[in-house]
């Protein structure tokens, strides 16, 4: 283990999952400070998603208590003899943990890093260790665990950012919304004129829209089964919808694009609309599935499928890029978020799940 170059044990606020389905519950835990490799970071504010709502949904006793959130943006407060990247004061938003020694990590390409699920689901440090041990609970939940007052974090998954900008709107950008814009921009490649349908309007849905009517994509087309989201999908660039409840997708795709689409983006994980990614599928397309139940059997011939991991991004070229696009307005991304005080949590985590807020995002000091 690498020794902390800070000692001193911190009392922080964290919401912490201690039962299937919750509530999480706000407590007093203890946190070691940061190692040579670490920053400490006061947070801000952090993205809810729909990851760490599924993490609460099957927990289990042998997983024990759980700090959640990943994707927090924060100030700079202390930062260990080998962080270089940042220094204290400096406002950063956190995306995933990467090993930055394998292979892919050396490739530039992160997402593939040999050690992925274990630096980002297996709750501790890349040494192993846990800053949370002392209280009996685990974090550092895809290098962060957003969900309390303090976070640490590493070169690997820190990312820094304007002052000039709020950190509650930039927070949602180190997972969800890279993973949408990032699918179609770095992943998918998507060239003026090309076609696209995306199944899922929600916060990964309408950033892939948004960032289709950056490429220059024709058609984009839009499924959901709730209409406001729908229409704020044509606000944002889809120049068509298709509501999944009352509406035949594939017989209205056909009519819209009679071949097939060049690309479909399945976000919802809706088992009829994994098979029907690929049937509205044009040959030599590609169907981009979201989901961890991974892809489906059986993909036609002529036809490709993969699997998206946050789009394919690397947070620190990335994120900046969709900054400077926010701030030409052609990235309004700040429209799909709904502010919430950090006690309000629970509600923040329902009304994500049921829809009546797109991008929830917890904000430490917000008052009521």
């Amino acid at each position: 283990m690498v020794r902390s170059q800070d000692n001193t044990i911190r009392k922080i606020r964290a919401a912490v999952v201690r039962k299937k389905d919750g509530p999480l519950k706000i407590e007093t835990l203890n946190m070691e400070g940061p190692q040579d490799t670490e920053a400490l970071i006061r947070t801000v504010a952090s993205g809810v998603c729909h990851t760490d709502i599924s993490m609460v949904h099957h927990w289990e006793t042998s997983d024990g208590p759980l700090v959640l959130g990943h994707e927090g943006a924060g100030i700079v407060e202390l930062v260990g003899k080998k962080v270089k990247a940042v220094r204290p004061g400096d406002h950063v938003v956190l995306s995933y943990q990467s090993c930055g020694t394998c292979r892919q990590c050396k490739s530039g390409r992160p997402t593939k890093c040999r050690r992925f699920y274990e630096l980002n689901f297996g709750f501790h440090r890349l040494d192993g260790s846990n800053a949370l041990e002392q209280s009996g609970v685990r974090g550092h939940f895809l290098g962060q665990s957003s969900f309390s007052s303090y976070m640490l974090a590493t070169e690997r998954n820190m990312v820094k950012v304007p002052k000039n900008l709020p950190l509650q709107i930039l927070a949602p950008l180190g997972c969800g919304i890279q993973t949408g814009a990032g699918t179609v921009l770095n992943m998918l490649h998507v060239q003026r004129g090309e076609s696209i349908a995306i199944f899922g309007t929600g916060a990964v849905g309408l950033a892939a829209v948004m960032a289709a009517r950056i490429a220059g994509a024709y058609p984009i087309i839009g499924a959901d089964i709730n209409p406001s989201r729908l229409k704020l999908a044509q606000e944002l660039g889809a120049t068509h919808v298709i509501n999944s409840r009352t509406a035949d997708v594939a017989s209205v795709v056909n009519k819209i694009k009679a071949c097939g689409v060049d690309f479909v983006l399945e976000i919802t994980g809706n088992t009829q609309m994994l098979q029907l990614a690929l049937d509205v599928l044009k040959k030599r397309g590609t169907a981009a599935f979201f989901t961890g139940d991974g892809i489906p059997d059986n993909i036609p011939r002529g036809k490709k499928a993969v699997a998206v991991i946050e789009g394919d991004s690397v947070p620190q070229l990335f994120i900046p890029q969709l900054i400077k696009l926010y701030r030409q307005g052609k990235f309004p991304f700040d429209r799909l978020i709904k502010f919430y005080n950090f006690r309000n949590i629970n509600r923040a985590m329902k009304d994500s799940l049921y829809g009546k807020t797109i991008k929830p995002v917890l904000c430490m000091d917000q008052k009521d």
